[in-house]
């Protein structure tokens, strides 16, 4: 095979893997159009049409789906014995590519990146945040951050953060302007900015002693985006629904206020998962033994 041959079949799988010619450009650090031609010439040698394309979406062909299936798994073994040669080398190097929640990426990840990259400065992260419970192993992932039953049971764990509550919190601007909230259900006199995830409105879950209550509140803003979360609960918009450790800043400075937090039920903790049926990538390795390190910390 043909140097040009592999990149156009690696290419390939990339765009068939994001079903986005612009994701595969990115994931290959190349531009969208170089991927675009790369994928012409393909089917012009192979004389046959492999994707279908429209102006907003991108999808295999049944030639496409075969062609797929036979060469995907020779591309991730051939990505696979190039890292090994990591062990041969006396610093860790490689990409580390990681699926994240959101709230992973800024509980776990935002505060311990800075430091990583500098004990490992020839390693690269490449951390794309999803709220899906994506598949690590087709989006050619090394590993995932989620919370931890979210997490398959065959994968590999590895903690990555402390429990944390769940909780709601509202700005004192808001509090004076609003009736006082002393128990779950005053809540739903309250305007709530609700979170979607997986495609649902989340309810809000109180516990105290053995008593559990799942609310389903009502507001004016509902976003997939805790990060627009935060940001309108500081403005005063309405009160929000968290995990503590999110808004630890925020209520030490006093700019959120925590509310029923004698009815704020147990967050499970983040964990990094991995598969087990391969050996690790050095990369991988390097970020879970930086992980343990700051546990013990």
């Amino acid at each position: 095979m043909h140097g040009t041959e592999f990149a156009e079949l690696n290419a390939f799988v990339a765009v068939a893997e994001r079903s986005s010619f612009a994701r595969a450009a990115a994931q290959l650090g190349v531009v969208p159009s170089t991927i675009s031609q790369i994928i012409r010439t393909l089917e012009e040698r192979l004389g046959v049409r492999l994707l279908n394309r429209t102006t907003r979406s991108v999808s295999l062909t049944d030639a496409g789906e075969r062609l797929l299936a036979r060469i995907r798994p020779a591309i991730m073994e051939l990505g696979a014995a190039v890292e090994d040669l990591n062990e041969f080398r006396n610093i860790p190097t490689g990409t580390l590519r990681l699926s994240v929640s959101t709230g992973a990426a800024h509980i776990v990840l935002a505060p311990i990146v800075k430091d990583f990259l500098a004990a490992h400065p020839a390693i690269s992260l490449d951390i794309t945040t999803d709220n899906r419970q994506s598949d690590i192993a087709s989006g050619r992932f090394d590993a995932g951050i989620r919370v931890g039953r979210f997490v398959a049971k065959d994968m590999q764990i590895v903690r990555a953060s402390a429990p944390s509550r769940l909780m709601a919190v509202a700005s004192p601007d808001y509090l004076q302007r609003n009736p006082p909230i002393r128990v779950p259900q005053d809540l739903q006199h309250h305007n709530c900015i609700r979170f979607r995830g997986n495609d649902q409105i989340s309810t809000w879950e109180f516990a105290r002693g053995k008593r559990t209550l799942h609310l389903s509140v009502n507001g004016t803003l509902v976003t997939n985006n805790m990060e627009l979360v935060l940001r309108a609960v500081l403005d005063g918009v309405g009160v929000g629904y968290t995990i503590e450790s999110y808004v630890a800043a925020e209520l030490a400075q006093q700019r959120l206020v925590p509310l029923l937090t004698d009815w704020s039920p147990q967050h499970q903790s983040y964990y990094l998962y991995y598969s087990g049926r391969r050996q690790l990538p050095v990369p991988l390795k390097a970020f879970i033994a930086f992980l343990r390190q700051r546990r013990k910390a």
